[in-house]
């Protein structure tokens, strides 16, 4: 077995190599003088003024904007139903449950992604399942699915890694073939594509988030979307209390009731999205085409200006998909990989690139490791991904300064560090 060097001997002795480097983690000159976020919302007058229209109206919730939203996505994507939620954690949490997930259920996913993924199936009781990914996408990778399915198994999850499709016609196979409910975690890919098809529309069900990172935002938001008007029904009550008001779907009925009856038919929550949020996402989705050609014109000029740079290699992007690129992720090259991704991350933010990492294993939270499995969950293709990756600033208003500005930092950083 191989024993790795301290990371703070390597780094001492990476340090002492390279005293001219002038990098500025070693006392040089930043490329930047301000930092550089990894993403950043881009709002704009016309954005601003639907808010305003929306908060001098009769309407700050629960009013006509959430179904306009609600329409105009479903419409973008080519889909019959979209329900509108708080976050993109309650849309998966409504999600799973409008599936049917019950306790003792498993649920099937990557782990590579933000932790309310998994933690979705854990509010009703369920269990995420962890499949591995594969190296090139982050991505799951399909092979590795079918070994992990169990007779608790209920839910498969395709995660749309850094906005690039994951390959939802064979998922959607294995899903059939084993009556699974395939559900997709769009919240990165909404404005890409897979073989032509509008990512979002690919699943019986696809969750967003319009976090103010991701391609369009509300601020916090999320969105359902399915063409199953079962599902639908389910999401609409269980974001509102589980209360339902349609009268064509209650379950007790008298000739007395009228107007402000109402029942409670399921144990739902309070996920419901403002009129001013979905009055901000009217406005972003319009604009959301050209946040996307803006993402894929930058990640265009960091491919071709980091074919020169080593000790780096860039995802791939599949023949099948055209990436919305909600992250540039890089992976570092160098042996040992942990020690020099947080030499290059430590680097690269002291020069103000604002880097970050995307994402931690969810099976690695101490929470998980404690409460939810304590054998080891076999992935590892993604503990290595974690080991190397490191994401990049990539936002639609971005300037051409800017670009050259990660461009010659991280050019800087790798001369620096493996010279």
């Amino acid at each position: 077995m191989r024993i790795l060097a301290p990371l703070k001997d390597l780094k001492m002795n990476l340090n002492s190599q390279n005293k001219e480097s002038k990098l500025a983690i070693n006392g040089g000159t930043p490329v930047r003088k301000t930092l550089l976020p990894y993403g950043r919302q881009s709002i704009n007058q016309t954005d601003l003024d639907q808010v305003c229209r929306t908060l001098q109206s009769d309407w700050l919730t629960q009013g006509p904007e959430i179904e306009k939203f609600e329409k105009s996505v479903a419409q973008f994507v080519g889909v019959k139903y979209a329900v509108a939620y708080s976050s993109g954690t309650s849309a998966l949490h409504g999600a799973y449950f409008a599936a049917g997930l019950k306790a003792g259920e498993e649920v099937l996913l990557a782990p590579i992604t933000f932790a309310a993924t998994g933690n979705a199936a854990l509010y009703l009781g369920a269990t995420p399942i962890f499949c591995d990914i594969e190296p090139d996408t982050g991505n799951i990778d399909v092979k590795t699915v079918e070994k992990k399915i169990s007779k608790k198994t209920k839910i498969l999850v395709g995660i749309d890694y850094s906005g690039q499709p994951c390959d939802a016609d064979e998922l959607g196979a294995i899903a059939k073939k084993h009556n699974l409910v395939f559900i997709v975690d769009a919240a990165h890919s909404l404005g890409g594509t897979y073989k032509g098809k509008p990512a979002g529309s690919l699943a019986d069900m696809s969750i967003l988030s319009f976090h103010p990172v991701k391609s369009m935002t509300t601020g916090e938001g999320g969105m359902v979307l399915t063409n199953d008007s079962k599902y639908y029904d389910r999401l609409l009550t269980f974001r509102s209390h589980g209360i339902e008001k349609r009268s064509d779907k209650l379950v007790n009925t008298d000739e007395y009731q009228g107007a402000w009856y109402h029942e409670m038919q399921d144990l739902g929550f309070n996920y419901r999205m403002t009129d001013i949020q979905a009055a901000l996402g009217i406005s972003q989705l319009k604009r959301l085409p050209d946040f996307i050609t803006r993402r894929r014109e930058i990640a265009s000029e960091y491919r071709k200006r980091f074919g020169t740079i080593d000790g780096i290699e860039l995802l791939a992007e599949k023949d099948f998909a055209e990436s919305a690129y909600h992250l540039f992720p890089i992976l570092i090259t160098k042996e040992p990989l942990a020690q020099y991704r947080k030499l290059f991350f430590d680097a690269l933010r002291a020069e103000n690139i604002g880097v970050q990492v995307h994402y931690i294993p969810v099976y690695r939270h101490p929470f998980y490791q404690d409460k939810v499995s304590k054998s080891p969950s076999n992935c590892p293709e993604s503990d290595r991904f974690y080991a190397r990756e490191i994401s990049l600033p990539i936002f639609p208003s971005m300037s051409s300064t800017d670009i050259n500005d990660v461009v010659t930092a991280l050019d800087k950083v790798s001369q620096g560090l493996l010279k």
